[in-house]
């Protein structure tokens, strides 16, 4: 089994997946928008990278605000929940996604990636803390 990982924004989709022990979560791609109300061709990437890697099952991030509460990004993600489980058939899994755009880039400043090339990979690394976090959470209250 896999499980995908997805931070969602207005312009790119992260893309992660996990190994097929769902231990850990890999980076896979930057889906790139062209507008942000066509979602068509991002579905329709996105289900196919469900089939390629035989995913079970999709964590989609969930961006609240850090007091907690639920903004316009919100709802545009609850949208995109819907399309997603409608179009793949697959559970969709919301997870709070604070902090994880920060923590990508600090891990790139960490790895001396250059400022003006952090913006290219930050959604996808976003995607993995996603996933990652979900799967060791999985994983710690599996047997609970």
């Amino acid at each position: 089994m896999r499980v995908m990982g997805l931070d969602f924004g207005s312009k790119t989709v992260g893309v992660a997946v996990s190994d097929a022990l769902c231990l850990t979560a890999q980076g896979l791609e930057i889906v790139r928008r062209e507008q942000e109300n066509k979602l068509r061709r991002t579905l329709a990437r996105i289900t196919e990278l469900t089939e390629e890697y035989q995913v079970e099952k999709i964590v989609l991030g969930f961006p609240k605000n850090m007091n907690n509460t639920e903004g316009e990004r919100c709802e545009k993600t609850l949208a995109f929940k819907e399309m997603l489980e409608r179009r793949t058939g697959l559970e969709v899994i919301l997870w709070d996604e604070r902090l994880t755009t920060v923590a990508s880039d600090k891990l790139m400043m960490e790895a001396g990636v250059r400022r003006e090339n952090r913006k290219q990979y930050v959604d996808q690394i976003a995607a993995s803390f996603i996933l990652q976090s979900y799967l060791e959470y999985e994983h710690n209250h599996q047997d609970a």
